[in-house]
This record gives C-alpha cells, structure tokens and sequence, in this order.
C-alpha cells in the first residue's frame, strides 16, 4: 500500500484531500486535440501561464503525439521540443507548478529533468524502455505509469481482452514491483488505467465504472478522460473542443471512483468541477 503524501521541490500532494489536476501542454503539430495550438516555447509558455492562473497543479509537457495512429519521432525532434519549454516555463511562470515529462524515452527523461521538469509520465509504463522503471530512485522523481498495448500506431488493433480489469491491475501491478525492484520507493508510483489507449468505447466506460478495483492496489490514481473520443461518441461530437462539459462528467465519475489525478486541457472549467465534486465525494 503506498503512503497518502507525495512531496516534491514545488508542491506536497496529500492523495484523498482533493483531486489535483494536470494540464496538458503538447509541443506537438499533430496531437489530437490541441495540435499545433502550442508546438511553440512562447506559446506554450503562455499556455503555462494561463493554466497556473486557472489553478493547475501540474504541467505535463509531451513532445510526442499519442493519438491513434501516430508516429514515432526521433529522439532528437523530441528533446528539441520538449527541453526549451521546459526550461522556459521554469525561467518565465511566476509561481509554476510540478512540471512532468510526458515521454517513453529514458534520454528524454533525464534530459527533462536536468532542465526543471519533477516528474516522469510515461505512457508505456516502462515497457518500451525498462529502464525508465529505474529512473525514479535515480533522479528522485515520481513515475506515472500507464497501461498500454502496441503503440499508438497499432493499439486500436489490439483491443481483445479476456479480462479487462484483471489484465490491466495485474499489468500496472507487475510494472510498479519492477519499479520498486530497481529502486523506487512506493510513494513515487502513480497508477493510470488508459483511458483510450487500446480501449474500446465499451472498454472505456468500464473502467470509469471499475476504478476501484485499480485503486484498490494503494497507489495513487491518475485518469485522463479528457475530449477523448468515447465522450465524442456519446454526445455525437466530432469537435474534440467541443466536448468539455462530456469532459466534466467523466470526470466527476472518475472521482467517485477514487482518482487522485484528472489529466485535462480545460484547466478553469474542470477545477470548479471538482470543486463541486470534491465536496460531494471527498
């Protein structure tokens, strides 16, 4: 069972008081939904700005896109886009929060730490580079671990489970003992189910419905449910953009089902969600 307090240089998160909230801040020019908005240090330094002001808790820098079907950059594309932002919102952002790396490469990752970043997400798990699993007790940085098949080029093929639940606590489970097996600590560990990552539409409300069953392994829970395409589905919304308020609603069903952490892009309307659904839940 992992402990309720997790404290780094910049914030102490106490999991079970409130639900924090990660922004999402992707340098990239093809991201599903916020493409191009922000593949800029200044832009993305303004961004930065806006979200802290919206009272953000962590900025999760990602340089690589993750939406179906992308490619993989190189390594050095994706240390170009990610280290001057980071390294820009730490010189520029008055009052800046926990910043995380949102990468599955371990240079990467070193590199995004040296420049200012204190978390690692990496939406592998730590399947594609086992030895990112080593790198919290290296650079004494908390992990995001994600659960994930393929890649995002083919993870929409490989959505056949036997047991959905069971596959995935099992899987996380097995990446967090690794993790502690190469140094962590269990209070650096931070569990995420997915969402949208080879799932299906099905497959994505059954693990909103089914949190608990993830959460029951002690680790804080992180999900990301935001303008993901089953909301779109549901609402007969093509318009990722237009799909805040579906967002709200996964997301308060998130918390009532035990998250920690809301990966979001709506910073302002998301917080006086939880807000609302904090004080019902919590």
């Amino acid at each position: 069972m992992a402990a309720t307090e997790l404290t780094t240089d910049d914030s102490s998160f106490r999991w079970g008081d409130r639900t924090y909230l990660m922004g999402v801040i992707n340098v990239t020019p093809d991201s599903f939904s916020d493409g191009g908005q922000f593949n800029s240090v200044d832009a993305a330094v303004a961004q930065a700005r806006r979200m802290v002001k919206a009272g953000v808790d962590i900025l999760d820098i990602g340089g690589q896109s993750t939406r179906p079907g992308a490619a993989q950059i190189s390594l050095e594309e994706e240390l170009e886009r990610t280290v001057p932002v980071i390294e820009a919102i730490c010189r520029n952002v008055r009052g800046r929060t926990t910043i995380s790396i949102d990468t599955t490469r371990v240079a990467v990752a070193r590199a995004a730490i040296a420049a200012g970043a204190d978390w690692l997400n990496d939406i592998s798990g730590g399947t594609y580079e086992p030895e990112m699993l080593s790198l919290p007790a290296e650079l004494n940085a908390p992990i995001v671990l994600m659960h994930l098949r393929g890649t995002p080029e083919t993870m929409q093929s490989l959505t056949d489970y036997d047991d959905l639940m069971g596959e995935m606590v099992a899987g996380l489970k097995g990446q967090a003992e690794k993790a502690i097996a190469a140094g962590a600590i269990p209070e650096q560990i931070i569990l995420d189910p997915g969402i949208g990552f080879a799932k299906t539409y099905e497959q994505n409300i059954e693990i909103l419905q089914q949190l608990p069953k993830l959460r029951a392994l002690g680790y804080p829970l992180l999900v990301g449910p935001s303008r993901k395409s089953f909301i779109g589905k549901i609402l007969d919304q093509p318009d990722p953009k237009q799909r805040v308020w579906g967002t709200a609603a996964a997301c308060c069903g998130a918390i009532a089902g035990g998250a920690d952490i809301l990966r979001i892009h709506d910073v302002a309307e998301m917080h006086d969600v939880c807000r609302v659904a904090d004080a019902i839940w919590r």
